[in-house]
């Protein structure tokens, strides 16, 4: 694990703070999720109390490296900052472009318990390059590098890589925050020293997406349980009619491959027997619970009742559960039920002593919309990092921060 941000001497310094703060709005700029910049307040706490001052910085969308887009900036999340801590009432989103005169200027003249927000990284092209010179203009704004960002960690950007490699090769500390730790705790953990009975609950659309994954958990957990419409690619494969599902025809002999793979491993999976279909993906279609194969002209859109309680049953016996991607089209009545249900499943056996880790977007919000989110033990903030972790991969910038 790297150093934590509580263990580097703060006072005086001023913090570097990689944050994800790479937040959903709708069409009028309003931020409709703010929990990454919630989650990253313990860590803002952690320095300004103890004598220090931030310079916080992170990408937020899209934009393609050619300098200021107003439909990017940071304006929103600084704002949000300020209504999350009164620490931060005064902070100030500075300049146009994060190494601009004024971002200096500002950095340079922040004084113990001030900070700033840069604008976005990605404004400039060397942040997603991974441009060393880049990084070093950014070295030169503070004397404490910190990254919190979890959901930008699997990736090679020069704030989440070659920043921290500048500033150790300087002599300045280098650390993790708080919640970066977090996520490495349960994540790490949960593959490391799970509980047993372990469980994984993979779903969402694409086998092409998840099999990486679930080659790496075949052999470490004792069962998978595939749901969502990835499901029916695998049922295809057992010869089991899908009617007009979502199956990836290419993927076919890869769900062979991997049914193969746990079989060898002790690792068991388990497929939906019955489907909540409908005719067509939208509110209000026809609907039937279908077991076994499904007929042409319907389609599979969630698990079905029967399945429902097998994979409640499991979760509600499991001593540690990792869940990434929904059972089913859980935004769209009444293909919700499956993935809630299983969603209460797994806040009653979090109750009961098991570790719950739920991982990426879709997870996220279903069990958002369930109600039960803070009965899980950890929801991860990252989306394609928390999957990458369940690859078993590991991150390079985690190296770069001390041990």
């Amino acid at each position: 694990m790297p150093r934590s941000i509580d263990q580097a001497e703060v006072s005086g310094k001023r913090v570097f703070l990689r944050a994800d703060f790479n937040v959903p709005q709708d069409d009028d700029g309003r931020i409709t999720d703010d929990r990454r910049i919630r989650l990253t307040i313990p860590t803002i706490e952690s320095v300004l109390s103890r004598g220090g001052s931030l310079v916080m910085a992170s990408h937020l969308g899209r934009p393609e490296g050619k300098g200021y887009e107003q439909e990017f900036s940071l304006a929103p999340v600084a704002e949000a900052l300020r209504q999350l801590s009164p620490r931060l009432a005064s902070l100030r989103l500075v300049g146009q472009r994060c190494t601009d005169e004024a971002a200096r200027a500002a950095a340079a003249a922040l004084v113990p318990g001030e900070s700033i927000v840069l604008e976005n990284l990605r404004f400039e092209k060397g942040e997603k390059k991974g441009d060393a010179a880049f990084a070093a203009t950014l070295a030169d704004l503070a004397d404490v590098y910190c990254n919190d960002a979890f959901g930008a960690s699997h990736r090679g950007d020069a704030s989440m890589l070659a920043l921290p490699r500048a500033m150790k090769a300087q002599g300045k500390p280098c650390a993790a925050g708080k919640l970066l730790e977090r996520e490495l705790t349960y994540l790490k953990g949960v593959l490391e020293a799970p509980k047993r009975p372990f469980i994984a609950i993979i779903g969402g659309a694409k086998v092409s997406d998840k099999l990486a994954a679930l080659r790496n958990l075949c052999g470490r957990v004792d069962t998978i349980l595939i749901g969502g419409a990835m499901a029916y690619t695998f049922l295809r494969a057992q010869g089991i009619a899908t009617g007009k599902s979502l199956v990836q025809e290419a993927m076919i002999e890869e769900a062979k491959s991997i049914l193969a793979l746990a079989q060898s491993k002790g690792t068991a999976i388990m497929l939906p027997s019955d489907h909540l279909c409908g005719e067509a993906l939208v509110a209000g279609t026809p609907t039937k619970v279908v077991v076994g194969g499904i007929a042409d002209g319907w389609m599979g859109l969630d698990i079905g009742p029967a399945t429902q309680r097998a994979f409640c049953g499991l979760a509600g016996s499991a001593m540690t559960i990792i869940w990434n991607g929904p059972v089913g089209a859980f935004e769209t009545a009444p293909f919700e039920k499956g993935s809630f249900a299983l969603a209460l499943a797994i806040a009653q056996a979090t109750g009961s002593g098991a570790t719950s880790v739920a991982g990426g977007g879709d997870t996220a919000a279903a069990v958002e919309a369930a109600g039960v989110a803070a009965q899980f033990s950890h929801i991860s903030t990252g989306g394609g990092a928390s999957l990458e972790m369940l690859e078993g991969n590991e991150f390079e910038c985690l190296s770069a921060l001390d041990p």
